[in-house]
């Protein structure tokens, strides 16, 4: 009986350190940046088309730093520079764009810049994996905001819209990189400053539709029809009632019903003491409070609130499935309400357990307990980010360096060991597939506006599905993966169904969605919609991510292997021990019949 006593200590021990590594983090700034690690981090995507994603890094305003992934360290090396002699000596960079602007299937980089003058669009092109600084485009216009880089006429080519006077929306398209302005919308429309514009599909047709955030804290959806946007109430257009000031609102798929869901924090009086984060759910007229404790103890948190001021970016949520549990969760910069103290912190997807939230079923909890986050004082902006390319969603942090201006930035890995299962999904243009433009390679394109969703059972026999919208936002360090990341909790089941949407030109009545089945969990899907109106004909590679538990059913595998051949291996042993005596036995055998 002792040894089955021991054994049972070393499952508790091993269950206990299991559940302490689940949500553990280890700082890994060095091996990723060295000593390079400042700046502000403004974006992601593959600039040079190895299917790893790099980091845009602003520094001092005036110049744009792309870390390009290594395979040695430090793991992200600064290698491709925007600098201020390239610009204008009046300006600063505030956001970056990747996107392929001309349709050259090869990764441009749009910069916006404050000035004087309102907001300025800068572009430079791609060139063989460097940007071509000699033949930059500088737009003709100035926004009254940073635009929305979105799909607006369903061509897969990155249109940018946005506002150039008081109600004046407009949409440049870039026509063989000559820029061409059109009226976007059928009525005028006053945008809020700063806006949380969002490109996303809101009623589940698998087409990309229009959210913009008014003057005076309001709403509108303009849902696509027909390949064109038309004003329908289908979220609720004013703030919740006991909201004084709002975020930036992002969308995700809060409950796993397949529906992006409109998440909002917002601030409960004037000083912002107190906090809450809001959900309303399309074609529901009401809001639902997700989150409103943030005390700790005696201590009370709360939003970092204000109009923001160059570099500190607005109050919003950066959203990814931290645990692959199927529920998206988050990470938010707060205050301390008592003290100076401001640090960011995991919000947790989970069950509700109140009555306010039980319509929805799910809420978020604070963690406040994550040493490796509570460690990084001055805290601005918190995001997720996929480091090693595992599945398994990272963190990266600024925080402002004390007594300077600009970020440092704090690269957390997240050493998740449950072992769960997930689906990575990127949507590439589909401009050419085999055949493209000076023999390059298309996975280098970060493409607004394409919608996935997979539905699947899991080990309790119950349907399963998630959504997520690719790329969605892109004003005011809006930091959205080229990428999706759908997390399938410890189910390993195939997926049944995976869908994937585009938009769609104008004019056009049929959905541009493909379906896939019996996709293998841990694996990476590039998709390439090529051509766009025949959804029968796109394309998807498979990249598998090996799991944990693959390993452990490798070694349980040839562990049972080399058991049986023991067994095999004794058991001949003994039968021709048995031949052996049998024949010696033969050997001293009296033969009568020799006689």
């Amino acid at each position: 009986m002792m040894w089955m006593f021991n054994v049972n200590i070393l499952v508790f021990i091993i269950h206990f350190v299991g559940q302490y590594k689940t949500f553990a983090l280890q700082d890994v700034t060095a091996d990723l940046f060295g000593d390079q690690n400042h700046g502000t981090v403004a974006a992601f995507g593959d600039f040079n088309s190895d299917k790893q994603t790099d980091i845009f890094v602003i520094r001092d305003q005036s110049e744009l730093v792309i870390f390009l992934a290594d395979s040695k360290a430090p793991y992200f090396k600064p290698k491709v520079h925007i600098t201020k002699e390239s610009l204008p000596s009046d300006i600063n960079i505030t956001s970056v764009v990747p996107g392929d602007y001309d349709g050259d299937s090869q990764m441009d980089v749009l910069l916006t810049a404050q000035s004087s003058r309102g907001t300025t669009v800068f572009i430079f092109w791609g060139n063989n994996q460097t940007l071509d600084m000699d033949e930059r485009l500088e737009l003709n216009k100035n926004f009254t905001d940073q635009p929305l880089v979105m799909d607006f006429n369903g061509d897969m080519i990155p249109d940018i819209f946005g506002t150039v006077g008081k109600d004046s929306t407009v949409v440049c398209y870039l026509t063989k990189r000559n820029p061409l302005w059109q009226n976007a919308l059928s009525s005028p429309v006053k945008m809020r400053v700063p806006h949380s514009n969002a490109f996303i599909d809101l009623n589940k047709d698998f087409t990309a539709d229009l959210f913009l955030t008014t003057e005076g804290q309001k709403f509108e959806t303009w849902i696509n029809k027909d390949g064109n946007f038309s004003k329908v109430e289908v979220l609720p257009a004013d703030k919740p009632e006991n909201a004084k000031f709002v975020g930036q609102s992002s969308f995700v798929d809060f409950d796993g019903d397949g529906y992006q869901d409109h998440l909002l924090p917002v601030c409960l009086d004037e000083a912002c003491q107190r906090s809450a984060i809001y959900l309303a759910k399309p074609g529901q007229k009401q809001w639902v409070p997700v989150l409103s404790d943030f005390q700790r103890r005696e201590t009370v948190w709360s939003f970092v609130s204000g109009k923001p001021v160059q570099p500190v970016p607005p109050l919003a949520l950066h959203l990814g499935d931290y645990n692959l549990d199927g529920f998206p969760d988050a990470l938010v910069v707060l205050r301390n309400t008592s003290g100076s103290g401001q640090q960011a912190f995991l919000l947790e997807n989970v069950p509700c357990n109140n009555v306010s939230c039980h319509t929805i079923g799910r809420m978020f909890r604070i963690h406040w307990d994550q040493s490796d986050l509570g460690a990084i004082p001055r805290a601005a902006v918190a995001t997720f980010f996929d480091i090693y390319e595992d599945g398994i969603l990272d963190m990266l942090v600024l925080s402002q360096a004390e007594g300077k201006d600009g970020f440092i930035i704090h690269a957390l890995k997240n050493n998740f060991e449950a072992d769960a299962y997930f689906v990575k999904v990127m949507v590439l243009s589909g401009l050419c597939s085999n055949d493209c433009p000076d023999q390059v390679k298309p996975f280098g394109v970060n493409q607004p506006g394409p919608y996935v969703m997979y539905t699947t059972v899991d080990s309790n026999g119950y349907l399963k599905n998630a959504s997520a919208g690719q790329l969605s936002q892109s004003a005011h360090l809006s930091l959205q993966l080229p990428y999706t990341v759908l997390g399938l909790g410890r189910s390993a089941n195939f997926l049944d169904h995976l869908y994937v949407g585009i938009p769609r030109l104008p004019g056009e009545t049929d959905i541009r969605k493909q379906e896939w089945t019996a996709i293998i969990p841990n694996s990476q899907l590039i998709v390439i919609p090529y051509p766009h109106n025949e959804p029968r004909s796109w394309s998807a590679k498979l990249y598998l991510t090996p799991s944990n538990s693959v390993l452990l059913t490798a070694i349980a595998l040839i562990g049972v292997c080399v058991f049986i051949l023991v067994i095999i291996g004794i058991l001949h042993w003994q039968e021709k021990k048995a031949d052996d005596r049998e024949k010696r036995q033969e050997a001293h055998r009296f033969h009568f019949d020799a006689m």
